[in-house]
């Protein structure tokens, strides 16, 4: 796949995360989001119609900061900051496949944050990008 279509995929990915987890735009979806949408977090539905009820559902504290992306082809990796979405702030990998400029398919890990301080190495598990 050229750099041409990594460099468009790493900016579809960026719009939809930024418009469901920042701008909480419930219209991305429709638009980002390919109807079949085929997603691996074992709490969230297959399809692009549960995306904005997830929107709708998100807290009002909750907060989410996009650290580094990744980009290789049809395959986008976005690390960041949850907070609002647990008890504790989570960082997680979201891993998306996008195909004729539509998302098909994510997947992600989470982890709740630990501290730089109390972590073996001292360094923090997220730093937004400079």
């Amino acid at each position: 796949m050229s750099n041409e279509n990594t460099a468009r995929n790493k900016a579809i990915a960026i719009e939809a995360i930024t418009g469901v987890f920042i701008k909480r735009d419930t219209s991305v979806p429709e638009e980002l989001f390919d109807v079949a949408y085929k997603q691996h977090n074992p709490a969230i539905p297959n399809g692009s119609k549960a995306i904005p009820d997830l929107i709708r559902a998100l807290p009002a504290e909750f907060k989410y900061e996009m650290g580094m992306v990744i980009a290789e082809g049809e395959f986008v990796a976005i690390h960041g900051r949850y907070t609002g979405w647990a008890a504790k702030p989570l960082i997680a990998v979201d891993i998306f496949r996008i195909v004729d400029g539509k998302l098909v398919e994510h997947w992600d890990v989470m982890q709740e944050e630990v501290p730089a301080e109390n972590t073996a190495s001292g360094n923090a598990m997220f730093l937004p990008p400079e």
